[in-house]
């Protein structure tokens, strides 16, 4: 058994589940897209308008809406526009002019801030609290929701991620191999017991 601090746990409580396995798609999506240059960041597979630059700044994008706008219904900050987002996704692929340091930053602060605002949440109220994101009828969702509605997205862009990092270089693999640390960026500051 490994002892990355990435790894879900094989028995714990639902909150460290559910954080594990958000973890370990966000340090497997990051393992993919780590250590590569603006040609990288760019590339695409076929017909597809994805790249790693693109998902790097769309995950960033998601990370602050989801514990800032959808958790608290306050403006994510002044790099992201949501309010604009059902009318064109287009600024949270729009990466290709971004250099790569500044991609990669931009997504590690994004996930550090993340943390410290869930476990703020978590302290205020555990997973089963309402939170701002709801429908039109006033139902509101939890925060467990919020977690598993995050934990999807990451599966999704982290299979994107896979086909697109193949296509650049060959890299496959399902899990960061054991010792890794980005060779840009942060040192994984966000991750527990990191």
């Amino acid at each position: 058994m490994t002892t990355e601090p990435w790894y879900t746990p094989m028995a714990a409580t639902e909150l460290e589940h559910l954080v594990g396995s958000l973890d370990l798609l966000r340090t497997t999506f990051r393992w993919k897209a780590d250590d590569l240059d603006i040609a990288g960041l760019a590339h695409r597979v076929g017909s597809s308008t994805l790249t790693l630059g693109g998902l790097l700044k769309h995950l960033a994008a998601v990370e602050d809406t989801t514990f800032t706008w959808k958790l608290a219904g306050r403006h994510p900050g002044p790099m992201w526009r949501p309010e604009t987002w059902e009318d064109t996704r287009t600024e949270l692929l729009s990466a290709g002019d971004d250099p790569p340091a500044q991609l990669y930053a931009m997504w590690d602060d994004a996930v550090a801030r993340s943390r410290e605002r869930l476990e703020a949440a978590l302290a205020d109220g555990g997973l089963d609290q309402l939170v701002e994101e709801g429908d039109d009828a006033g139902h509101h969702v939890s925060l467990r929701r919020l977690l598993l509605d995050l934990i999807q997205e990451y599966g999704r862009h982290a299979g994107h991620a896979d086909l697109i990092r193949e296509d650049v270089d060959g890299r496959v693999g399902e899990d960061p191999p054991t010792g890794w640390r980005p060779a840009v960026g942060a040192a994984l500051t966000w991750i527990r017991d990191a």
